[in-house]
């Protein structure tokens, strides 16, 4: 459908990730020219380097916050975010079955958004434009927050003398095992529940307020309710 394509940010994570699919799959990368340019630049650059673009081509950009209206003066355009986090230290296997949000605002550009991420072995989906912050704020909770959820643990586990990165192979297991529910919570356990508070009051009381949120949180997805004792009411009173 697209035989060339000009990738501006081709040395970025994403950039080069896509930047090597597509030179896998026979698809030229062309400066001069090209039917498709695809912005992989910082969300704060897209409109300014859109702007520099004649308009003709179709232009593309792979953010998941920002909205097509960046991509202005251009009409031929639309957005596709790989749903994935990417290293510059990995190739373009990275991109292999993750999904990808596309957003079109007419029929021909869906099909050509569609078309870019099955060449880069993508699973497409359709998103709103007016969707996106609530998608991303999702994509953030998923994947920033995991960074900082395994920073608290291993602090808990340094604590214990343990290593941090003993907890890596859990966390691939949660996610191998469908996000099955498992632990004291899910158990109705308060008991062990308090002692972790007890001991992350005495040794890590910084996170303390994080684990009450995130125990909170989980004994609803439990369809359990916190008892009301005094460790578990916090230190600010009753939640």
């Amino acid at each position: 459908m697209i035989d060339s394509i000009r990738i501006v940010g081709a040395r970025g994570r994403v950039g080069s990730a896509v930047s090597a699919r597509l030179a896998e799959r026979g698809v030229q990368l062309d400066e001069d020219g090209p039917e498709l340019v695809l912005l992989c630049v910082p969300d704060r650059a897209i409109a300014e380097v859109a702007q520099g673009i004649t308009p003709g081509a179709w232009v593309a950009h792979v953010s998941g916050a920002t909205p097509l209206s960046a991509l202005d003066p251009h009409e031929r355009r639309f957005g596709i975010h790989p749903l994935q986090s990417f290293t510059k230290s990995r190739g373009p296997e990275q991109l292999d079955g993750s999904w990808a949000a596309v957003t079109a605002e007419t029929d021909e550009a869906r099909t050509v958004g569609y078309w870019l991420a099955e060449i880069l072995g993508l699973r497409p989906f359709e998103l709103a434009d007016a969707s996106r912050a609530a998608y991303h704020a999702g994509a953030a909770v998923a994947s920033n927050y995991l960074v900082t959820l395994r920073a608290a643990a291993g602090s808990l586990l340094a604590a214990a003398g343990a290593p941090p990165e003993a907890l890596d192979p859990l966390i691939r297991g949660v996610m191998d095992n469908g996000f099955e529910l498992t632990g004291p919570i899910a158990r109705g356990d308060w008991e062990t529940v308090e002692r972790h508070l007890a001991v992350i009051r005495d040794q890590r009381p910084e996170l303390e307020d994080l684990y009450l949120v995130l125990a909170e949180a989980t004994a609803a997805i439990a369809g359990q309710e916190l008892p009301s004792s005094s460790l578990l009411l916090g230190s600010g009173g009753a939640r």
